[in-house]
């Protein structure tokens, strides 16, 4: 993955740690980098360009050293403009907290497109035949609000599996509260006459899926009632 951080690390690039609240240090985040795919249109722009330049000055142009100067001016700018393209890539980061989203773009204006996990109701994702060439994709994000900051982000790479690691940050797996039948309720066991699995409530829980209440032991002192709690010490 693309300078990706995984859940495994607590930290990220100076670029986005400076945008992190204490809390968020505290746990795993996903830092994202976009997918170079996103530079292929500068890129051949400025190699089409040279390829022209090249062949203007050497055919029509030949004679006309204005109209060359002109022509590889035009070339620099492309040129220019790959390298700015490059450098704002190089910064850009898709960054997933235990609190929000975040999309970080821009060197002169920083900009930092943000929303809560709490708002998200939905997020898939999709590619188009060039992404599923390439392996990047595109995000879509629905949330309870309007008009948020991020609704699609393109190029993102490993889609998949960014979409299953973002999936569990958004909805963490919870904690069952009975173990012995993990919260539903129901154990199997294997009926040897019958030779097939059949559901019995869970006899920990009572089949309710919930942890029973801690019971309080006495020793067999005070079942005698030499030390029980309830009784004054010092009454005959």
């Amino acid at each position: 993955m693309t300078q990706a951080r995984g859940r495994s690390r607590a930290s990220g690039p100076a670029a986005v740690d400076r945008y992190l609240l204490p809390r968020e240090r505290e746990k795993p985040i996903i830092t994202v980098r976009k997918h170079p795919a996103i530079l292929i249109f500068p890129i051949a722009l400025a190699v089409a360009g040279l390829v022209v330049a090249f062949l203007l000055t050497a055919t029509v142009l030949s004679t006309n050293s204005t109209a060359q100067d002109a022509v590889w001016l035009l070339w620099v700018g492309l040129a220019l403009n790959l390298v700015w393209q490059a450098t704002n890539w190089a910064v850009d980061y898709f960054v997933v907290t235990s609190q929000r989203m975040m999309l970080t773009s821009g060197i002169l204006t920083r900009k930092v497109g943000m929303m809560p996990l709490g708002k998200v109701t939905d997020m898939s994702f999709q590619r188009t035949l060039a992404g599923r060439l390439l392996g990047y994709g595109e995000f879509i994000v629905e949330s309870a609000g309007q008009d948020q900051a991020l609704s699609r982000i393109d190029y993102l790479p490993y889609p998949e599996h960014l979409y299953l690691e973002v999936c569990e940050m958004l909805w963490p797996q919870a904690t069952p509260d009975c173990k012995m039948c993990n919260g539903s309720g129901n154990v199997m066991t294997v009926m040897p006459e019958e030779r097939k699995l059949r559901a019995f409530p869970c006899p920990n829980c009572d089949g309710t899926g919930k942890a029973p209440p801690p019971t309080v032991q006495y020793d067999d002192d005070m079942a005698d009632g030499g030390a029980n709690p309830n009784t004054d010490p010092n009454e005959d």
